[in-house]
């Protein structure tokens, strides 16, 4: 039976521990700094292969400079690909990689940090790195480049400090910011016997993410019959009619408190004001929080029919991203880290969010996964995205520490 005073002293430790990282990392401040910028300064955009396959050359050299060699690595080739794009084009992606690094335990933590942004070629022309005080900002910084690099500065303080951390599995993929088409199968495999998946993205204003919404991206064409609007209106079945139907209805279908929401934010059709429309097309991003919710609208976009019966639906599409939901050990990881973040002085918060991000692929799985473990800022996808320095060195230690703990049991 552990007594009071072990209590207090197993306490004292691990507060003593959470000290020594933070402050190990923060004397390491200019690195971490300088690591963003040669990143940052990489343009990395999702849809431009050889930018992609640059940046993970430098990543590969960085890693290996920092971490040293992996035990074993795993690369998948984005250009080998087999699939084709959404609307039928050949798809190239970014490469997939996994490397592993030793440590103590069985049971592997993936870590996920993708290297794609949503910023295309010659942004940063006109908007290079920069630091002004506290602030870093540049294109992909707070999403999410910096949490690798708190991520990699974290391994360096465990190592510096002699600190036991489980063996990890480290997979960086270069297609989250489309959907991770490619790099799925590879999360799928890599967290299937993993003890806790943590993900890099970048914080919900300090929060971590312990809930995402589930993701469908749907396309609809409707296919109509073509007359003269005012000789022979009669005749056509308008597939813009349909559409206006159609719109509605899945508009209907949103249930905001079950966190259930549908938009139709594309549509397009017809050729002209005097004809019956012969075609229309309609794009729907669907977000539910529950696996139940996603059956229902799944139920009722499998069900649509159009009004007039010479029309025709093809609907296309699906689940892009399966529901995160809070289950019992991610409510346990989370309780891990709010306890290592306590022993830095800091009350650690969590959060439920709209948006998806491959923790959600784990999750899935039953896998514990603890999300938003990367920078604290503010913009992701817009040119005010920024990061805070101070909260770099804070999330390094805290990633170190809870790593420390897992190791522990």
């Amino acid at each position: 039976m552990t007594t009071q005073n072990e209590a207090a002293n197993e306490e004292s430790d691990k507060e003593g521990v959470a000290v020594e990282l933070r402050d190990w990392i923060g004397g390491h401040r200019e690195e971490l700094i300088a690591d963003l910028a040669a990143y940052v300064s990489l343009e990395t955009p999702s849809n431009d292969k050889a930018l992609l396959d640059a940046g993970l050359r430098w990543l590969d050299g960085w890693l290996e400079e920092r971490l040293g060699p992996p035990s074993a690595t795993q690369r998948l080739d984005g250009g080998a690909y087999g699939g084709a794009g959404g609307r039928g084009e050949p798809a190239v992606y970014g490469d997939a990689r996994v490397n592993n690094y030793p440590g103590h335990g069985e049971a592997p933590v993936l870590l996920l940090a993708h290297y794609d942004t949503v910023w295309p070629a010659g942004t940063l022309a006109g908007w290079p790195f920069t630091v002004d005080g506290d602030l870093a900002t540049g294109p992909g910084a707070f999403d999410m480049k910096a949490g690798l690099v708190q991520l990699v500065w974290a391994l360096r303080a465990l190592d510096a400090a002699g600190l036991p951390r489980p063996p990890v599995r480290l997979l960086l993929n270069g297609d989250e910011e489309i959907g991770s088409p490619l790099s799925r199968p590879l999360i799928e495999e890599s967290a299937k016997n993993a003890g806790a998946v943590l993900v890099f993205e970048a914080s919900a204003d300090g929060a971590l993410k312990t809930a995402r919404k589930g993701v469908g991206i749907f396309h609809l064409s409707i296919t109509g019959v073509e007359a003269h609007a005012g000789l022979e209106p009669a005749k056509g079945a308008s597939a813009i009619d349909e559409l206006a139907r159609v719109v509605r209805h899945l508009h209907d279908l949103a249930d905001p408190d079950a966190g259930t929401t549908l938009n139709v934010g594309v549509v397009s059709g017809g050729t002209g004001s005097n004809v019956v429309a012969g075609a229309a097309h309609a794009e729907v991003d669907v977000r539910v929080a529950s696996q139940a919710e996603a059956e229902r609208i799944g139920a009722a976009l499998a069900a649509l029919r159009p009004h007039d019966e010479r029309a025709s639906f093809d609907l296309r599409g699906g689940w892009n991203r399966p529901v995160m939901e809070r289950g019992p050990g991610t409510a346990r990881l989370f309780g891990l880290a709010r306890e290592v973040a306590a022993g830095m002085g800091i009350e650690l918060r969590e959060c439920a969010v709209g948006g998806a991000s491959d923790g959600n692929f784990a999750a899935a799985l039953g896998v514990p996964v603890l999300d938003g473990l990367g920078a604290v800022g503010d913009g992701a996808h817009a040119r005010h995205e920024h990061v805070s320095v101070a909260g770099m060195l804070e999330r390094s230690a805290l990633t170190a520490g809870l790593l420390h703990a897992l190791a522990a049991g």
